[in-house]
């Protein structure tokens, strides 16, 4: 019988340091070497899931295929092992309180008073081997979320300890830790992570390695007092200098032997990691590329304070580059605030080679990503509407072609008179409920593209049906309202074209306008960023990035 192996990575002295990248860098080595892995994330906040966080808050949620909204870092497992992630793969604080509380009014514990230790860190430790006997995983690769020292995390850096006592020889402890090089010193400091080090050791855990994250790598001195005062051995320090292409650091691990060095600390033999395609697509990622275009993103979640934060839109980021990476051209993306459209009109997108309104809520900014989608539909430049992009179009498309001027969606306006996007029937009763957490229609949904169209020929050109006979394919969905059938036969009238549709609700899921009026105007209701990958761009991501690259001013 195999032994179960465990990974733990924390995260020292800043948040954001990079912990989800590490844990799918070494899951992505270890997978590469014929180990069965299967990564997971706690996170500290007491949300149930991702879902109902505001995205500047904590970053764009990632959406699984079997629904479940979860931390972006769960994005960054699924875009680097190329598996799909789920509910076993995310667990939230509030998930284990909730857990444990719901048993213990169940008289699960049989009478035993319930407390943090040992019934939170049991049930911290019990998803853990759920997890691993579901996936018959190898070795599991558990990220703590948040910073060694916060009071929020405590419970799993305990469960760590204990495993650790349980299974001596089978655990290990990763520490990411960031290492400053002050300006106004010019040198790198390995005092904060000295201290992020000391934290741990007053929970009861000695880490086995520490990765440096830093500017650049680490010299040799740094090494040396790292050894001295984390009681962590040279060769175990290892450097993750920043770089501009996130994969590229499973290769920069490799090059140090993390890899090797983890095997060896666990007792499994080393075997060499296949890594020869990835390595190939860095290449020609990094090679000079023959054309740029710019792509104009408006959208209502760029600004926090005085800062601007990509995270908020992390998926459909990650979906471009994919996809530009495949086509071969370099992309510019233009970040623009729908309100400021709102106020000050159209002027500031420009002329950009393509036009993309992504995901939103409420009504904000929603006046300016209409005026958006009216833009690139009038001046002919390559749309994309994504979830609220694609009814915000359609809103649009009335508004401007059929004359209706108050056309509206009622998540927006709940006296409008003409409903071009209302509240899907299932989700009333929740909404009377305030049930908001977890009652979207979420995941995977099947549907049915309609022969003759631009969806047609997209899927077939990239292969992304899941079944090419019955025109069938399938993507991601994270929304209440939907597209109102009433105004359907009206708008297919006056050329706008509904080119898929739901197998089991027969819901609107894609819209289209024909080439002989635009070269590429398309919304859909589900979201193919969620399911791009690296090595597998999402169709409609490369015909549009195809599209934008073919503009003629």
């Amino acid at each position: 019988m195999k032994k179960l192996k465990y990974i733990f990575i924390s995260g020292g002295v800043i948040s954001g340091i990079g912990k989800g990248l590490t844990s799918s860098s070494i899951s992505f080595l270890l997978k590469s070497a014929g180990y069965r892995v299967a990564p997971l994330k706690f996170e500290n906040y007491l949300n149930i899931d991702a879902g109902t966080i505001n995205p500047i808050e904590h970053g764009d949620p990632f959406l699984c295929e079997d629904g479940t909204e979860a931390d972006m870092d769960i994005g960054t497992y699924e875009k680097f092992l190329n598996e799909d992630m789920g509910v076993d793969n995310f667990i939230t604080m509030g998930k284990i309180y909730k857990t444990v509380i719901d048993k213990e009014r169940k008289f699960e514990y049989k009478g035993e008073d319930v407390e943090a230790i040992p019934n939170i860190t049991d049930e911290i430790i019990r998803r853990i081997g759920y997890l691993a006997k579901k996936k018959d995983a190898d070795i599991v690769v558990i990220e703590l979320g948040g910073t060694a020292g916060e009071y929020q995390n405590v419970f799993y850096y305990e469960a760590s300890r204990l495993l650790t006592l349980k299974y001596p020889g089978d655990v290990i402890h990763i520490h990411v830790s960031y290492v400053p090089i002050p300006k106004h010193i010019g040198e790198p400091k390995t005092k904060p992570t000295q201290l992020s080090v000391r934290t741990l050791n007053s929970m009861g855990i000695q880490p086995d390695f520490i990765i440096a994250r830093s500017e650049a790598y680490l010299d040799e001195r740094r090494r040396e007092r790292f050894a001295l005062f984390c009681n962590v051995h040279p060769d175990n320090i290892i450097s993750n200098p920043d770089t501009s292409l996130v994969y590229e650091i499973p290769l920069i691990l490799h090059k140090q032997g993390l890899d090797g060095k983890i095997l060896r600390k666990l007792g499994l033999s080393y075997k060499k990691p296949r890594l020869a395609d990835w390595e190939n697509l860095i290449g020609r990622i990094k090679s000079k590329k023959s054309k740029q275009i710019e792509i104009a993103i408006v959208g209502k979640y760029f600004g926090t304070g005085n800062y601007q934060l990509r995270d908020s839109y992390v998926a459909l980021f990650d979906a471009i580059d994919h996809a530009s990476w495949r086509v071969g051209v370099e992309v510019k993306t233009k970040w623009i605030d729908a309100e400021k459209i709102e106020k000050n009109g159209t002027d500031s997108i420009g002329s950009p080679d393509g036009i993309i309104v992504p995901i939103g809520w409420g009504v904000r900014g929603a006046e300016g990503m209409i005026k958006a989608a009216s833009y690139a539909r009038i001046n002919k430049i390559p749309y994309l509407g994504l979830c609220y992009g694609m009814q915000l179009a359609v809103i649009a498309f009335a508004r401007d072609v059929l004359g209706i001027k108050d056309a509206n969606t009622t998540e927006n306006s709940t006296k409008t008179k003409n409903p071009i996007i209302h509240l899907m029937p299932s989700q009333k009763k929740a909404m009377k409920r305030r049930a908001y957490g977890g009652t979207m229609r979420l995941g995977a949904w099947q549907a049915i593209i309609k022969k003759g169209t631009m969806a047609e020929e997209i899927y077939k050109k990239y292969n992304g049906y899941i079944d090419e006979k019955n025109l069938l394919t399938s993507e991601r969905h994270r929304h209440r309202y939907e597209f109102n059938d009433r105004y359907a036969k009206k708008m297919e009238d006056s050329g706008l074209i509904v080119s898929a549709r739901s197998k089991v609700e027969n819901l609107a899921e894609i819209i289209e306008l024909p080439r002989s009026i635009h070269p590429f105007y398309m919304g859909t209701q589900g979201h193919p960023e969620y399911k791009s990958r690296l090595l597998s761009p999402h169709p409609i991501f490369l015909a549009f990035i195809e599209a934008c690259k073919n503009r003629k001013v």
